[in-house]
């Protein structure tokens, strides 16, 4: 029988290479944003289009922060400021 592999074990060895870990640290970062973004929205119990409405921006862009597509912090302010939130960035 054939052993399956761990997946945080296999992650772990894949982020060993520069290259990769520099991809994925890219990638996790919009990821972050998105569901920060995706969350607040929910828990302000609005839809994408009310978000938009609100911030001044077209929903199709709301749509792309929430997907993970990189946006500007100027767009990322009107969303915060719609939200009746701030951003706080934070390089750690």
């Amino acid at each position: 029988m054939k052993k399956g592999i761990d997946f945080d074990d296999y992650l772990r060895e894949q982020l060993r290479d520069p290259a990769v870990r520099e991809v994925y640290d890219r990638e996790s970062n919009k990821l972050e944003i998105a569901v920060v973004i995706s969350q607040a929205r929910e828990a302000a119990g609005l839809t994408q289009r009310a978000l938009a409405s609100k911030a001044g921006i077209p929903q199709v862009t709301v749509a792309r922060v929430e997907r993970g597509d990189n946006t500007s912090i100027e767009t990322l302010g009107k969303i915060a400021n719609a939200l009746g939130k701030h951003i706080k960035l934070s390089l750690i």
